[in-house]
């Protein structure tokens, strides 16, 4: 045993560059801060070596694996900051060569500065790696086929807005990506925002973030086509254009400027709520429904400078755009049944003067944004791009049945099919397992 440890120092010596250039103290300062400088030029290139672009196969073969889309993006990302890590790396290298020659105090001194930015780098690129690996991971598991049940909801809708629209756009590429997190809201994060979580830089593509409970509830999903359609409104270039209209419409009825305010600062959620009753149909109304049907104090509140309408407007503001697609019944049935809930909105925080002019605030901030056109649009309106009728309604039905009977639901556009698994909850087609296993399982087979 005694023969082995004297041998080893001298093995390592030659596998390894004498960073001291001069054979190694086998005691004292001299080796700890050989051994030491050593250790932070393996480590600096083992971290830039371990942060590499993703592999499509290391996230499963199967249809719920990211695409080739999504990881082209994501290594392009990766890439880019990888060469940042790898010239910060070189000046480590540099500053270790340096000491090594003279190990005095400045230059070790610059070895751990230079460690230290490097390490920030790590730090930073780790941080982007663990977030992607952790989303693309998530198809992996049994919960893939619902995240790509999503995916294709989600693509059903860019479709139907890319071929509606009047105008050839450039195609938004890749798609939207849907994942799964805990917590109570669904949430978006929309395609080319600076992200938090990425260290402030760009989204690559649409994030589609579903509770673990909606997914469960696939009666519940019309928080996907609400979500995607935020994304929608960045793509089609409507951002500004429609808050700057509804503004101008709301200020030309003499309706002040500070309820014009509150429906500019509300058109986001609107335009969200609007368009995915343009994508799903009535149904939808019952998955918003899901969401805000809380506490009466919560409904009632008005917070200004909060994005979304307050929850007790919010639901007759779709109940207004159902009645103007034509499905008026449908829409009484939802006011009536909300405003029993909630029968005295004067109880919270609503300003008197948003209550007061509400009825023709709505009217025109629901014409405006779904049924005036847009130049981005092609001078249609959005009623006239994603088209939702009587017709489309039907189908929903007939599929529900369908799908609650075990039977191929038909041609269905995706999308339809949450409204098909709302219709035979609330019918009361199929006990809920039934309709959910079926809603997925015909999604996952397309």
């Amino acid at each position: 045993m005694g023969s082995m440890a004297q041998t080893r120092p001298e093995a390592s010596t030659q596998a390894e560059p004498n960073l001291l250039g001069r054979r190694p103290a086998t005691t004292g300062s001299a080796l700890v801060l050989k051994n030491w400088l050593r250790a932070q030029s393996i480590n600096v290139t083992r971290h830039a070596a371990a942060l590499r672009p993703f592999k499509r196969e290391e996230f499963g073969t199967g249809a719920a694996a990211p695409s080739e889309g999504h990881i082209q993006v994501v290594n392009q990302l990766i890439s880019r900051l990888r060469r940042g890590l790898l010239k910060v790396s070189e000046r480590v290298h540099d500053s270790i060569a340096t000491a090594s020659e003279k190990p005095s105090s400045p230059r070790l001194q610059a070895v751990v500065s230079r460690k230290d930015k490097a390490h920030r780098w790590v730090q930073g690129i780790e941080k982007i790696w663990d977030f992607y690996f952790e989303l693309f991971g998530q198809r992996q598991g049994k919960y893939g086929d619902w995240l790509l049940s999503c995916d294709r909801i989600a693509m059903d809708c860019y479709q139907a807005a890319y071929t509606g629209i009047g105008v050839a756009r450039s195609v938004p590429a890749p798609p939207p990506f849907c994942y799964m997190k805990t917590g109570f809201a669904p949430a978006t994060i929309r395609r080319g925002i600076r992200m938090r979580r990425l260290g402030k830089q760009f989204n690559p593509f649409p994030l589609v973030q579903l509770p673990y409970h909606r997914l469960v509830n696939p009666w519940t999903l019309g928080a996907v086509m609400h979500e995607v359609s935020h994304n929608l409104q960045s793509d089609l270039g409507l951002n500004k254009d429609v808050p700057r209209q509804v503004g101008l419409r709301l200020l030309k009825a003499d309706l002040g400027k500070f309820v014009s305010s509150v429906w500019v600062r509300w058109n986001r959620e609107m335009f969200a709520d609007m368009s995915a009753l343009l994508l799903g149909g009535p149904e939808v109304v019952g998955s918003l429904m899901d969401v805000i049907g809380r506490a009466p104090a919560a409904v009632y509140s008005f917070n200004p400078r909060g994005p979304h309408p307050t929850p007790y407007l919010r639901l007759l503001i779709s109940a207004e755009m159902l009645r103007r697609m034509g499905f008026e019944a449908e829409a009484k049935q939802y006011a009536r049944a909300w405003t029993r809930i909630y029968s005295n909105p004067r109880a919270g925080t609503i300003p008197a003067q948003v209550l007061a002019t509400f009825p023709k605030a709505c009217a025109l901030a629901v014409d405006t944004m779904c049924f005036k056109p847009f130049p981005s649009l092609g001078n249609k309106s959005l009623s006239q791009v994603i088209r939702f009728e009587k017709k489309d309604q039907k189908m929903i039905e007939e599929s529900a049945k369908r799908m609650a009977a075990g039977t191929d639901p038909g041609i269905i556009p995706e999308r339809f099919l949450i409204g098909a698994a709302r219709y035979a909850l609330d019918h009361r087609l199929a006990r809920p397992g039934v309709i959910t296993e079926n809603f997925y399982k015909e999604l996952v087979r397309r």
